[in-house]
């Protein structure tokens, strides 16, 4: 009855209330229609945004859209009064790291190839910088749609990718031009964050449903030529496990035999894993013969060139851009011409390696703050209270790396870095919710 004599309370005040909003509008006129008007606009404004972010999370798979949807998500920063909170996302030493990047790599631009000469790969670091306006974006109603449009996004992909593995035997994506590396790095992504659910969770049933994804993942991505992908998925999902249960030898000893035995199986049950498993032993009989045209070797004619150049220039480097221009120039002369034949052999893109790539722009200040970028990513998933998963997540970057110029050639890095924005402002929301 109380609750019954207050509904009814409250009714009464809303309907009189109500009446008087009506009454005063129809006395202020055209004051009520302005701000009708204003109100019209902000809901309008408010759904540009939250479209805009769905399509950031849910689209950047396919790059020619990110030509529209990345410059709409500075748009929308802006007219949601970016520029005045640009200071928040300043406090982030991710943000940090990539604007030090950035600005370097524009310092050593007078020393940079010509507009219309080579690929101009190295433009793509500045891609990164997306990352200032989501994170400015997000809020607690607006993380809904980001996780939304990350997750159907993700899982579109990989239904797609499935389908061209399953159906018509072919590997990565070709409708959105996504090499099979490209594809088995997503995997990687996916089988680190289910294995960090699967550690992070307390029930049982999360528990089994993380392994579970993770596995299935962990399962195609062996279906993959990745080798080196692969790799440094397992190893950071062991990595995971060991953070996790370093506590609990017993149970670290018993989840990673558990995971290793997977492994084995399948390997043992992937055509693809053990034809590129048994590549690295004609990779070495090349090697010995002194060839280099194999992936193994071309890669450490690569990495031998590029020390070289770091070894010459420490401090500038070879200019941005200049990268690709100097390994064709250098292999002339370079050991006798030992690796002049090799852009016969591969055409030369890049150095393999984020590190050398970095060093041969702008030289080992550029390398430090790379090291810089890695520390700041893994605190920014710290602070979100989410260490685990960033260990996991920035490791496997780290060590994906080493053999791929991982920032700039996968759109690994810009899944990674929507998954920060998102766990960040995840961990605001939930602190908030604590403190009320």
């Amino acid at each position: 009855m109380v609750f019954s004599r207050h509904g009814h309370l409250a009714a009464l005040v809303a309907t009189n209330m109500g009446a008087l909003a009506r009454h005063k509008d129809t006395r202020m006129g055209s004051g009520g229609v302005l701000a009708e008007s204003g109100q019209s606009s902000g809901g309008k404004r408010e759904w540009f945004i939250r479209l805009t972010l769905v399509a950031v999370c849910a689209g950047f798979w396919y790059g020619p859209l990110n030509a529209v949807s990345f410059p709409l998500l500075v748009i929308a920063c802006l007219i949601d009064g970016g520029l005045q909170r640009f200071g928040q996302a300043l406090k982030l030493p991710l943000v940090q790291a990539l604007l030090v990047l950035c600005v370097l790599l524009l310092i050593r631009l007078p020393w940079s190839e010509l507009p219309l000469d080579g690929r101009m790969k190295w433009l793509k670091y500045f891609m990164l910088l997306f990352i200032i306006p989501f994170y400015l974006l997000l809020n607690r109603q607006r993380l809904f749609w980001a996780l939304a449009g990350l997750v159907t996004g993700y899982f579109g992909v990989l239904a797609m990718g499935f389908y061209q593995w399953q159906v018509m035997g072919v590997q990565g994506i070709p409708w959105l031009n996504m090499s099979y590396l490209s594809f088995s790095a997503m995997l990687g992504v996916g089988v680190i964050v289910a294995a960090n659910f699967a550690c992070a969770s307390r029930s049982i049933a999360g528990q089994l449903a993380g392994a579970t994804v993770a596995l299935a993942l962990l399962f195609i991505q062996f279906h993959q030529s990745g080798r080196v992908l692969l790799l440094a998925t397992l190893i950071s999902v062991l990595l995971l496990i060991m953070l996790r249960y370093r506590h609990a030898l017993k149970n670290m000893l018993v989840i990673a035999l558990a995971v290793i035995t997977a492994a084995v199986v399948f390997a043992l049950s992937s055509p693809v894993f053990q034809e590129r498993l048994a590549l690295i032993n004609d990779d070495m009989a090349l090697l010995q013969q002194g060839q280099y045209n194999s992936s193994l070797g071309y890669r450490l004619a690569m990495w031998d060139v590029g020390v070289h150049a770091i070894a010459e220039r420490p401090w500038t480097g070879y200019g941005t851009g200049m990268a690709r221009r100097y390994f064709d120039q250098a292999i002339e002369t370079y050991k006798g011409g030992i690796y002049k034949d090799l852009p016969a052999f591969q055409p030369t893109s890049h150095f393999h390696n984020d590190w050398i790539e970095i060093g041969v722009h702008i030289g080992v200040p550029g390398m430090a703050v790379l090291l810089f970028l890695y520390w700041g990513w893994y605190r920014a998933f710290q602070s979100a209270r989410m260490a685990l998963l960033g260990a996991g997540l920035i490791g496997f970057l780290g060590l994906a790396g080493l053999t791929d110029t991982f920032l700039i050639f996968s759109r690994t890095p810009i899944l990674v870095l929507l998954i920060t924005g998102i766990a960040l402002h995840w961990s605001i929301a939930n602190r908030n919710d604590a403190a009320a």
